[in-house]
């Protein structure tokens, strides 16, 4: 949630960076409502301390004159309590409005609407040039019995799959391979709750704004969700054991399933397992000082482009537009594989 500290302090910052992800935010309104609870909580404190003065005197007086600080006491109680639920009401209302508002976007996010106005910043590798017309991963998956798209969606539905055989042995050697690589370079390896509690889903601003996106378990029992990102559950490492600053960054690689509903779509890539409602990701995640953010978020990418490197992939690396950025993110780079049976980047 955005401190409303540096809100007050640096409005023009947000207001830029709202604009830049095409979002409209009402600053004065947020910042009226906590006028009005910092205002209410001043009364409270008021109202608290007159009523523990009269509290104080009332054992010294006599019967009449206690009767009557007694009666003002109730009196100050009742309006007291008139006034705290009207401030808990406006704190209510604060909170409610300050989790639809989005991490704003960095100065060096590019301007755009959607994704086909990102900014690709580099290509690095050749793409590669066959004598033959090249299968694509669907054909292939079922020529060679990799993988059951048919049987994924009878059992399961739409965009479910199973994997099978080689590309099982392929995913596990590649999972098995980048544990190596990340702890050789300092990350603690972790595997994660799939299945979080809703505050975990606020707390890493996925919530309210992707609230359609996730996948929501027993409402009437357990009432708890798939992640989408193991970076929710990641995120929760520390919230009970604050570490010391001296010791950050504090860096994990963390392993899990993921599940996505990819309600919002539209139709796109529905064909093989490009975008699937559950696969399996592995996250980098980081613990650092705010000042070496953006110093850290860059290290993350020379990691995520010395793999693709290993891997022989040729990529291109491009810079998420304003408008193309989820709520949570004030930045966001990808790295984007040459599909040669498509003749693009995905």
């Amino acid at each position: 949630m955005i401190d409303l500290k540096h809100l007050r302090e640096q409005r023009a910052l947000y207001e830029k960076g709202f604009a830049k992800k095409r979002v409209t935010v009402d600053i004065d309104a947020v910042l009226q409502l906590d006028d009005e609870r910092r205002a209410l909580i001043t009364l409270v404190e008021e109202k608290r301390a007159e009523k523990n003065a009269v509290s104080k005197r009332i054992p010294t007086l006599k019967d009449a004159e206690r009767d009557v600080k007694i009666a003002e006491m109730k009196r100050l109680g009742d309006e007291l309590a008139q006034i705290e639920t009207q401030m808990n009401q406006k704190m209510e209302a604060l909170n409610a409005l300050m989790l639809t508002l989005p991490n704003p976007a960095h100065e060096s996010v590019p301007d755009g609407k959607d994704d086909s106005e990102n900014k690709p910043i580099r290509t690095v590798g050749e793409k590669p040039v066959f004598d033959f017309e090249p299968l694509d991963h669907i054909e292939l998956g079922q020529r060679l019995d990799l993988i059951d798209l048919e049987t994924g969606a009878k059992t399961s539905g739409a965009r479910f799959y199973y994997l099978k055989n080689e590309a099982v042995l392929l995913e596990f050697a590649l999972i098995q391979w980048l544990f190596q690589k990340f702890v050789a370079k300092g990350f603690t390896p972790v595997t994660v709750p799939m299945l979080v509690k809703e505050e975990m889903m606020y707390a890493t601003g996925f919530f309210p704004a992707d609230k359609n996106e996730i996948y929501r378990v027993n409402p009437d029992e357990d009432d708890l969700y798939l992640v989408g990102t193991s970076e929710v559950a990641l995120s929760g490492l520390h919230m009970f054991s604050p570490l010391d600053a001296a010791a950050l960054p504090k860096r994990y690689i963390g392993f899990s399933s993921c599940f996505r509903r990819e309600a919002g779509s539209y139709g796109k890539d529905t064909k093989g397992i490009l975008r699937v409602h559950q696969f399996d990701k592995m996250e980098m995640f980081s613990f650092c000082h705010p000042e070496m953010s953006w110093q850290e978020h860059d290290f993350l990418l020379s990691i995520e482009e010395e793999i693709l490197s290993d891997l022989k992939l040729p990529y291109q690396v491009v810079n998420i537009c304003g408008g193309d950025l989820g709520a949570p993110a004030a930045k966001k780079y990808d790295c984007e594989v040459w599909i040669p049976t498509q003749q693009k980047i995905p």
